[in-house]
């Protein structure tokens, strides 16, 4: 499948995840992209729990999570690891935002970031309050990826429209 145009639909998806909540409780849940309408989301997919470039990011948009809520958005990070090393991840970097596990590779096929044999391409997506893909950024080498700063800014300019 092709990367999401800008301005097409963003391809709906239902993933299991897990959220760590207050008192260190973690809760698993299903997570589908169609009931976050009215909501602007970030779907931040990532190559593996654990690695320091994963951690980098992950933690990054973490210690900023104010600033996407204050502009009205939900994080998500997504890759094919399954709960528990989510969870394990989570816990480690007391992440507080929903890591959703893709095990079957059908999220990530849907957003035309595998890459056959190495995973996926680490990419983040905005998809609007009404399920349209608004900003995107599909890394040609996972080595980077994009900050907070960039993608607020996005948010930012999604709001004034």
């Amino acid at each position: 499948m092709p990367v999401p145009e800008i301005g097409a639909p963003a391809p709906d998806f239902t993933l299991p995840g897990v959220l760590l909540g207050d008192g260190g409780t973690a809760e698993r849940s299903q997570y589908s992209l169609s009931a976050q309408r009215g909501t602007p989301v970030v779907l931040a997919f990532y190559p593996g729990d654990g690695s320091s470039v994963c951690t980098k990011q992950l933690c990054s948009y973490d210690s900023d999570l104010d600033r996407f809520r204050d502009l009205g958005a939900t994080v998500w990070g997504i890759n094919f690891s399954d709960l528990d090393s989510h969870e394990s991840f989570a816990r480690k970097r007391d992440l507080r935002f929903p890591l959703l596990a893709d095990t079957d590779r059908s999220v990530v096929k849907a957003y035309g970031i595998q890459m056959p044999g190495l995973g996926l391409k680490r990419s983040v997506f905005i998809v609007d309050a009404n399920g349209v893909v608004r900003w995107k950024h599909v890394a040609r080498i996972g080595l980077t990826y994009q900050d907070s700063e960039t993608i607020t800014k996005e948010l930012a300019a999604l709001a004034r429209r």
